[in-house]
């Protein structure tokens, strides 16, 4: 691929995740440009790959290439720099390595994610202290049956494994065989036992359907369990009209978001139909979605997130983009080659709706 090529999309990416979280780092840019797989990214997190680089597609010379325009760009955009920790979710939390050569700056360059000056003070220690608080140590609950490196004790599908660079180690043999499994479920319940339990550690499972781990619960000490529950009985009634309240509220909210979404969307592209803005700005918008309508430049009707918003729904729902990615086309490539055709859409909706219908009448 052509140098400008990698450097165009680098720009587009890193452009879209930060409209998305007013934060963006080097991970993301190698997550948006389909070269690094969530898979991998959890693994490499696990401590089970030496180098980030090691599961990057793509040679170290586009590697270089794409990191070096994403410091421009950055830069280039007035975005602060801010160094960030990065531990592995083991026993030892040892640093992950992202590059092959590990050399110290381009693991610093790695570390350093970029925040958008937007962001106040408070929010950007927040989000400071969030991104470099420690991991939770990760269990996983075992797709099939294994043996630990260990004490070579035998286990079924579905006990508990930690991850080591020998293997998978039972939880006995890591010091974790005293805690109790805390399915999800109740948030509350996991949130107080997890903060009154001296040690603990998340539960995951892949799941092959979705390609991912997904959690299923917590480890946590009995008597910690033990308190939360008791915590959680003495204050359900109260827990209970206080989210019946904040449903209401949530709904309500929602219904407005959507119609200032919608009402945005109409602002920037006139020529799009409003059943369409309104249906655009109802999927954008969903809550714990994860789209673009319910990021906080999405919420605050930014004409960035609102432009990536109705770019995401033509794509999918104007466009060849689905049958091109079920036929195996790479994201990157699908995405190129229907460029025009969004292009043109939008062209179309960002003309004056009335002139719009005379041109077509003649």
């Amino acid at each position: 691929m052509a140098r400008h090529n990698i450097e165009a999309r680098v720009r587009r990416v890193a452009e879209q995740a930060l409209a998305e979280q007013h934060y963006i780092r080097p991970v993301d840019v190698l997550l948006g440009l389909g070269w690094l797989a969530p898979t991998h990214v959890d693994e490499w997190r696990q401590g089970r790959v030496a180098y980030l680089e090691g599961v990057t597609q793509g040679n170290l010379s586009k590697i270089s290439t794409a990191m070096a325009e994403f410091g421009r760009w950055a830069r280039a955009r007035g975005l602060q720099p801010s160094e960030t920790a990065y531990e592995a979710r083991t026993r030892d939390r040892r640093p992950l390595r992202f590059s092959a050569s590990n050399d110290p700056g381009i693991e610093q360059a790695y570390r350093t994610h970029w925040i958008s000056p937007e962001l106040s003070e408070r929010k950007r220690e927040r989000l400071a202290e969030r991104q470099s608080r420690p991991p939770d140590l990760l269990v996983i609950a075992a797709s099939k049956p294994w043996a630990c490196a260990e004490c070579a004790a035998e286990f079924g599908a579905g006990a508990f494994l930690i991850m080591e660079d020998a293997g998978p180690h039972c939880l006995d043999c890591v010091d974790l065989g005293h805690l109790e499994f805390l399915p999800a479920g109740n948030t509350a319940l996991t949130r107080r036992a997890k903060k009154a339990s001296r040690l603990s550690a998340v539960v995951v499972q892949w799941s092959r359907s979705r390609k991912r781990y997904q959690r299923q619960g917590i480890l946590a000490e009995p008597g910690a369990i033990e308190h939360a529950e008791a915590e959680c009985l003495a204050d359900d009634e109260v827990r209970e009209r206080r989210r019946l309240r904040e449903e209401q509220r949530r709904s309500t909210a929602d219904e407005q978001f959507a119609a200032d979404l919608a009402a945005a969307i109409r602002t920037q592209f006139p020529g799009c139909p409003a059943e369409r803005a309104a249906r655009i700005a109802r999927h954008s918008g969903v809550r714990g979605s994860g789209r673009i309508g319910r990021t906080r430049a999405g919420r605050a009707t930014d004409p960035q997130a609102v432009r990536l918003a109705v770019i995401a729904a033509v794509r999918h729902d104007d466009t060849a983009y689905d049958q091109l990615l079920m036929s195996g086309m790479p994201r990157a490539q699908a995405r190129d080659q229907i460029g025009a055709d969004i292009k043109r859409i939008l062209t179309g909706w960002s003309l004056n709706p009335a002139l719009t219908d005379r041109q077509t009448a003649r």
